[in-house]
């Protein structure tokens, strides 16, 4: 005989089979299995399906909820589908001929930190266009880029500041710098980085990592504005003649990159020093 399990009971549309009348089990059987593992040892079961699997929702949310007695719940994140583009033209792919590009190819032609910031870009309600050139690609239009190169530039000029002005800059001695903003660059800067704790607790709470990648190209493009404020107006970075303005400026770019090294820790992309 068939077996049911009585999901209508738990807010499903329809009582569903776990066990075929040939005695064999079901795929959403071993699903139930799986979710009753993970409740062991959490309240709260978070699945990423592809947009495709939308339809089987309720019926996860109602075994979720029997199994557990009502003590956890599930949430379900749909990812809608990545297009692959390679010199502005879509990737041809099939299944059915099997013409496919893995996940594992992407990312050894891209790097691994390039892919996850690049997926982590986007809501996970939205498509993304993933484009191999531009993803490698050395400009202010790559994200990844742009951010990385943010945090580089604040490496290199913490090590100019330490060369010129003979200093260690220990994180001991920079707080006991009197920083005050005194333009609206550096109090934008300054106004990002006091975003940080907000912004992951958000991205936490909402399951919203996208979160995260917009404040680190959010605080990278901040950053490359305030740099190149003081350029436009013939102002060094570093000045030895001007040592208590020079320290103001490396307070500001030391805490800038200790936000974006967080903020790409969290997102699993290693900052880099040198680029």
């Amino acid at each position: 005989p068939q077996y049911l399990f009585r999901s209508s009971q738990f807010g499903d549309d329809v009582d569903r089979p776990v066990r075929k009348s040939d005695g064999s089990w079901t795929y959403f059987a071993s699903d139930i299995a799986y979710h009753r593992q993970k409740a062991e040892s959490a309240n709260l079961l978070v699945d990423v399906w592809g947009a495709d699997h939308g339809g089987y929702v309720k019926r996860m949310s109602a075994a979720t909820t029997a199994i557990t007695d009502g003590k956890a719940s599930l949430k379900v994140i749909l990812c809608q589908l990545v297009r692959l583009f390679r010199d502005g033209e879509p990737v041809k792919m099939s299944k059915r001929s099997g013409n496919f590009v893995t996940l594992r190819e992407v990312v050894d032609e891209v790097g691994a930190d390039a892919v996850r910031f690049m997926m982590l870009m986007r809501k996970a309600d939205a498509p993304l266009d993933f484009d191999f050139a531009k993803v490698l690609e050395q400009s202010k239009d790559n994200p990844v880029f742009y951010v990385q190169y943010a945090h580089a530039r604040i490496c290199s000029v913490l090590r100019k500041g330490r060369e010129e002005l003979g200093k260690s800059l220990q994180d001991d001695d920079l707080l006991k710098v009197d920083v005050r903003p005194v333009d609206d660059a550096s109090m934008a800067l300054v106004r990002k980085v006091a975003e940080y704790p907000r912004m992951i607790e958000q991205a936490a709470r909402n399951c919203e990592p996208h979160r995260v990648a917009y404040y680190a190209h959010e605080l990278a493009a901040l950053f490359h504005a305030y740099w190149n404020r003081g350029k436009d107006e013939g102002e060094r970075f570093v000045d030895p003649e001007a040592p208590d303005a020079s320290m103001g400026r490396l307070v500001l770019a030391r805490m800038t990159g200790l936000a974006l090294a967080r903020a790409l820790h969290v997102l699993g992309v290693v900052p880099v020093e040198e680029l």
